[in-house]
């Protein structure tokens, strides 16, 4: 199976377990990860009732606060226009409110930013050992940096001795049946050191190997913005095939899940490569009727639609959105 259906079979099969969320393809310090689970922390649901988008860095990490409210520019360490975006950005999404002192913009969080996020689990998918590519670089980055408490490679092929040999002992390696949705565990996963510096590989050769140095703080930054990207993004495609054949529902395991799944192949498909008149099933059709955003309601605590934590407080009653 090619890597981008086989990613989306492992991102439903996870999401079928976890009382967490999935996203696909995130960027980190050296590279793209192709799947990570958020496993909840103590303040999930406080998170879910904020709003269904990422909330932007800049606007957690300013000095705005839930009380007394902040002039915008006072309160973000940055260039004046991408502080501005921020703060445009957190307003629209709920998590900033505004009111407007003497033709100036004062803001103030609608509620405390929560401690909601107790894990963050990645998996790298490679269907065929056989073409590994750079595997064993991408797993060693990952693995030396520990940005994840947890790092899986998840496949199709047979797993040897020699494979496991060339692969980090901390890496887990699940064999995944993408038909039939059934994971066989080779090996566990290794907790990583999340609350400790760690090493960023940014290349490597037989000669040199070049790396950044990255403290405590900056990998508990880096986190938090990768949870973030991941709960605004989730995993699921956008479009699906314009094709009669074309079905949204995901494996064996999951019905009406608003994936690009091909009757006349019997698999979940890439469409961008599998799907077209040079397929000999194609019939053109338009796209099935599929709400990708609902299936996420359906499967996981995630809120499209979330009531919001604007509130009215003491002294607060001013408050208003421009």
């Amino acid at each position: 199976m090619r890597e981008y259906p086989f990613e989306l079979a492992v991102c439903a099969a996870v999401e079928s377990e976890s009382d967490g969320l999935i996203a696909r393809q995130l960027g980190t310090h050296t590279r793209i990860v192709d799947a990570v689970e958020i496993r909840p922390g103590p303040e999930f649901e406080d998170r879910i009732a904020i709003t269904a988008e990422s909330i932007p860095d800049l606007a957690i990490e300013s000095e705005v606060g839930a009380g007394r409210a902040r002039y915008w520019k006072d309160a973000i360490d940055a260039a004046p226009d991408r502080a501005r975006g921020a703060v445009d950005r957190a307003i629209e999404i709920g998590f900033f409110e505004a009111e407007r002192r003497n033709g100036r913009r004062y803001v103030r969080q609608t509620a405390r930013y929560p401690d909601w996020v107790g894990g963050l689990r990645a998996f790298e998918n490679k269907p065929d050992l056989g073409r590994p590519g750079d595997l064993e670089l991408q797993l060693r980055k990952d693995v030396s940096l520990a940005l994840f408490d947890e790092v899986i490679l998840v496949t199709e092929s047979y797993v040897t001795g020699a494979h496991l040999n060339r692969i980090p002992d901390s890496v887990g390696v699940w064999r995944f049946d993408a038909e039939a949705g059934d994971i066989e565990v080779v090996r566990e996963a290794t907790p990583l050191p999340t609350d400790e510096p760690g090493i960023a590989v940014l290349d490597e050769s037989p000669a040199r190997v070049d790396i950044d140095p990255v403290t405590a703080a900056e990998k508990a930054r880096l986190r938090r913005r990768i949870a973030e990207r991941a709960y605004g993004k989730g995993w699921r495609p956008g479009t699906l095939p314009a094709c009669s054949q074309a079905d949204a529902r995901g494996p064996p395991f999951r019905t009406d899940d608003a994936l690009p799944y091909c009757e006349w192949k019997g698999r979940l498909v890439d469409p961008s490569r599998e799907c077209g008149a040079e397929c000999g099933g194609y019939d053109p059709a338009d796209p099935p009727d599929a709400d990708g955003e609902a299936a996420r309601e359906r499967h996981t605590p995630w809120t499209a639609d979330p009531a919001g934590t604007d509130r009215k407080q003491t002294g607060l009653d001013r408050f208003s959105r421009t």
